[in-house]
């Protein structure tokens, strides 16, 4: 047995996509947990880029790529991408869909932008694609599920039962028009036919290939700090991108898991509102974000960027007992002199050994740096560690001694050879 969840260990956008898209040449299949088509993930392969939001990234390999119950999945979005990407060549016979997976409907879009509307000043940024509803309809157990769209009577009762309650909200409350029951529950009952033969249990399927030693990838979308419980709340997404949400959004046990890599940027990025410490609001934010292409996949939204925060990094390494970690966009660093790393945060002059709960307090708190010597050459056809400059490989070998994790991946451009291993994973 081979098991390896691949998550984001900061806000997201650190390139789980590509190393995902890495690692599905070697593996059985590849499951992704949460989330919606509120993440994206780019693999490019070649000339070709390949934007993702809901399809599994391992689906470009051919490799059997499962969407499991964890995500919330908007079907006709779905649909679409499904098209994109057969259009563009992708063979999608190895795609499959969790019977359990919650589904994105039109009245949960339109809750969302209301919802964020509202907030005026004190928005989370969502994308405004539904996911906050949908997760929140699950959570109140009025949700429609997969295996709802290929049972016209039970989903004709639930769309009803659910947009009737919605239009009481929006004509009563919002002074909004009401939302056409009929014509929702035709769309998601047309998108079930196009789907019927993608979904199965997707739970069982990929306990038995755990079961006979296949290799298996668990594929998150977002990143730790997002995370609804433990991440910047109110801040945060809907779903559980650790761990813990690897094994809740599949259906298998938590001792089928070998191996946990947190991918990581050479620096940090953040989409949306939220607490940030080590954001730059100066040239060399700038320059990150130029030199990165720091640009969201699924919003077009300018990523914020700043500073490496090892405080960060270390907190969602403990979330999700990190066994390896892999550093992402480390030639964007290239240039750059000198370098800085957060080592920790203090209050009120006291460092601090965990992340804070409180925002409040987070809001006092003052991050601390180490300053490092950067490089100008140009490390993008290195292949190994032995052919990076001095001072990068010093700039690893701090990061791994802060953080605690040991570094077995290092990403150096955005292809997919652009990619120097360390340790074998899988």
């Amino acid at each position: 047995m081979s098991t390896l969840i691949i998550l984001g260990a900061q806000w997201g956008d650190e390139g789980k996509g590509k190393l995902t898209d890495f690692y599905a040449k070697k593996a059985d299949a590849v499951v992704r947990f949460q989330g919606g088509n509120n993440a994206g993930h780019t693999v490019i392969v070649g000339d070709t880029t390949y934007k993702l939001h809901l399809v599994p990234s391992g689906v470009i390999c051919a490799t059997p790529s499962y969407i499991g119950s964890g995500m919330v999945v908007d079907p006709i979005a779905l649909i679409e991408e499904i098209k994109t990407l057969t259009d563009g060549g992708v063979d999608l016979s190895c795609m499959h869909i969790s019977a359990r997976t919650h589904v994105v409907t039109a009245y949960h879009k339109i809750m969302d932008g209301i919802n964020e509307n509202r907030l005026e000043n004190n928005k989370i940024g969502t994308t405004k694609r539904g996911i906050g509803p949908a997760y929140a309809d699950k959570a109140n157990r009025i949700g429609i599920r997969m295996h709802d769209l290929l049972d016209a009577e039970e989903l004709r009762l639930k769309v009803y039962h659910n947009v009737e309650n919605v239009n009481l909200l929006l004509t009563k409350i919002y002074d909004q028009e009401p939302i056409d029951a009929e014509t929702v529950y035709t769309d998601l009952l047309a998108c079930g036919e196009k789907l019927r033969p993608y979904i199965c249990d997707v739970g069982s399927e990929i306990d038995q290939l755990i079961n006979a030693g296949k290799k298996i990838v668990f594929e998150g979308a977002q990143g730790a700090m997002l995370d609804l419980d433990f991440g910047t709340y109110p801040f945060v997404t809907s779903s559980h991108p650790t761990a813990g949400g690897a094994v809740t959004g599949v259906g298998v046990g938590p001792k089928s898991i070998d191996r946990i890599l947190g991918i990581v940027k050479a620096y940090t990025t953040r989409v949306g509102e939220g607490p940030f410490l080590t954001e730059l609001m100066d040239e060399t934010g700038d320059f990150l974000r130029q030199q990165g292409r720091e640009y969201g996949t699924t919003t077009g939204r300018p990523r914020r960027c700043g500073w490496f925060d090892a405080a960060v990094v270390k907190y969602s390494a403990r979330l999700s007992g990190m066994t390896n970690l892999a550093i992402t966009k480390l030639d964007t660093l290239t240039g750059i002199e000198p370098l800085k790393i957060c080592t920790h945060y203090e209050l009120d002059g006291k460092a601090l050994s965990s992340y804070p709960a409180s925002l409040k307090e987070l809001a006092r708190c003052k991050p601390c740096y180490e300053e490092l010597p950067g490089w100008t050459e140009d490390i993008t056809k290195a292949s190994s560690i032995d052919e990076l400059p001095v001072n990068a490989r010093h700039y690893l070998n701090r990061i791994e001694e802060i953080v605690g994790v040991k570094i077995s991946v290092v990403s150096v451009g955005p292809e997919r050879n652009s990619t120097i291993i360390l340790d074998e994973l899988l």
